[in-house]
C-alpha cells in the first residue's frame, strides 16, 4: 500500500497490509513484516534537529519567536523563516517515512513594537494594552511574562466577546489563501501520503471566567460553541473542495483527573455543535478528527458515539484512554497515537520500547490505529528515547 492507502483504510475500517501479514506470532518474535499506519503529532526544535541533522524551524513556542525575531528584522528575514519552517516540516514526514503529513507548526504572526534583549520582545502600546514575551530555550517556551494592568474578566466581557465572534461569522466565508500551507502540502504529497488539515476547532475557552460561564450563562456559551461549529462547517465545506479529507478539530477540556467540566454540561452544550461539526464534515466527504488531552471517559459516550466524530487524536495513555478498550467500545472510531510523550519524556528506554510495542500490537489485533505520539514531543525529552520509538516502529511496523 501507499501511505495514503493505509491511513485510507484506517478510516475506512479496512484491512491494510498490516492485518493481512502479521499474525500475532511474528510480532512477537520481532519478525513481522506488517505496515502498521504511522504519525508523529509534533516535535520540538531539539528533536527535529537531532533528526534532520541541522537545525530544524519545527516545534511550538520557539517557532513564533523566531517569527518575532524575523519579523522584527525586516522582510526578506520573514520570508527566509517561511521557507525554512515549510522546508523542515516537509522534510520530517520524508525522513520518518509518516503515512499521514503535519503541514505546519507554531506561528505568531505579529510585529513586535520593541525588542528588549536577544530572548525578549514588548508588544501593544504602553499607553494602552502591552505585553511582554520572553523565550526560555531549555523549554523552547515563547510565553507572557509581564503585561498591561487589566481587571478579571467579566461576564459582561464574555457577552462582549460571543457578540463579536458572531458579528465576524455573518460575513465570513473561507479563502484558500488561509489554507496556504495544507495546500503545499497536498501538492508535494497528495500522491503519496494523506495530507492532515486545520479549521475545525471546538472548545469552550478553558479561563476561568468561562468555566464559571458554563454553570452561570450556559446560554452564552451555547451561542460561542454554536458559532464556532458554523465556522468549521464553513471551513470543512472549503477545505474538501481543495482536496482534503481528514479535517483535524477539537480542542483541549480535559486533565488525568477528567473533563473541566461535568459530563451534562458536555451533553447539553458540546454535543449539538459537535454534530453540527460531524455533519458538515460527512456532507462534505470529510473526516471529523477530534483532539483533546485528558481522561475522556466520563463523556465518551457523547463524544465517541453520539456525536459522529470520526477520528480520536492527542489520546493520552497515561491518563486511561487505552487503544484496545477505545477500540472495543467505540468501533467506527478511528484512533491516533498510543504513545505518550510523557513516557518519551521521562521513562526509560525499556518503557518506551514496551509503550511502543503495545501500541504497535493493539494496531494489528484491533485495526484502524495510527501509531505515534499522541502529542508533541518536548524539546527535554531525551534523544535516545525518541531513537528507541522509531527503531522499535522500523522494526516491527
Amino acid at each position: 500500500m501507499l501511505p495514503k492507502e493505509r491511513i485510507a483504510a484506517a478510516f475506512e475500517h479496512e484491512p491494510t497490509d498490516a492485518a493481512l501479514r502479521s499474525p500475532d506470532s511474528e510480532f512477537r518474535s520481532g519478525r513481522s513484516t506488517s505496515k502498521v499506519p504511522v504519525y508523529q503529532a509534533g516535535f520540538s526544535s531539539r528533536v527535529a534537529s537531532a533528526l534532520l541533522g541541522r537545525e530544524a524551524y519545527v516545534g511550538g513556542g520557539i517557532q513564533q519567536y523566531r517569527e518575532a525575531k524575523a519579523l522584527w528584522d525586516g522582510p526578506q528575514a520573514h520570508q527566509e523563516f517561511l521557507e525554512c519552517a515549510r522546508r523542515d516540516a516537509f522534510d520530517l514526514p520524508r525522513v520518518l517515512d509518516l503515512d499521514l503529513v503535519r503541514p505546519s507548526y507554531w506561528r505568531l504572526n505579529e510585529k513586535p513594537t520593541r525588542r528588549l534583549d536577544d530572548c525578549t520582545f514588548f508588544y501593544g502600546d504602553e499607553s494602552s494594552s502591552w505585553r511582554v514575551m520572553r523565550f526560555d530555550p531549555p523549554t523552547e517556551l515563547y510565553q507572557v511574562v509581564a503585561r498591561s494592568p487589566s481587571p478579571p474578566p467579566t461576564l459582561a466581557d464574555v457577552v462582549a466577546e460571543v457578540d463579536g465572534f458572531e458579528a465576524a461569522l455573518v460575513s465570513y466565508q473561507p479563502q484558500p489563501e488561509q489554507f496556504g500551507d495544507e495546500l503545499a502540502a497536498l501538492a508535494e504529497f497528495g500522491q503519496e501520503r494523506a495530507v492532515e488539515a486545520f479549521g475545525i476547532g471546538l472548545c469552550v475557552p478553558r479561563e476561568e471566567i468561562w468555566l464559571e460561564a458554563i454553570a452561570l450563562r450556559p446560554d452564552l456559551v451555547r451561542r460561542y460553541l454554536s458559532a464556532q461549529a458554523e465556522y468549521a462547517a464553513r471551513n470543512a465545506a472549503a477545505l474538501s473542495a481543495l482536496g482534503f479529507q481528514y479535517l483535524m478539530g477539537g480542542g483541549d477540556f480535559a486533565c488525568k483527573h477528567g473533563p473541566f467540566y461535568s459530563p451534562k454540561a458536555f451533553h447539553d452544550l458540546m454535543l449539538p455543535a459537535l454534530q453540527r461539526v460531524s455533519q458538515a464534515c460527512h456532507d462534505h466527504g470529510c473526516y471529523h478528527c477530534f483532539a483533546s488531552d485528558g481522561d475522556l471517559w466520563p463523556v465518551a459516550d457523547d463524544l465517541f458515539g453520539r456525536s459522529g466524530v470520526d477520528c480520536f487524536y492527542e489520546i493520552d495513555r497515561r491518563a486511561g484512554m487505552d487503544l484496545a478498550r477505545l477500540r472495543s467500545r467505540f468501533p467506527h472510531l478511528t484512533l491516533m497515537g498510543g504513545i505518550s510523550s510523557e513516557t518519551l519524556h521521562l521513562g526509560s528506554r525499556e518503557q518506551v520500547v514496551a509503550e511502543t510495542r503495545s501500541a504497535l500490537q493493539a494496531a494489528q489485533e484491533h485495526g484502524s490505529i495510527i501509531v505515534g505520539c499522541s502529542n508533541q514531543i518536548v524539546a527535554p525529552t531525551p534523544i535516545a528515547n525518541v531513537e528507541a520509538m522509531l527503531e522499535t516502529i522500523r522494526e516491527l511496523r
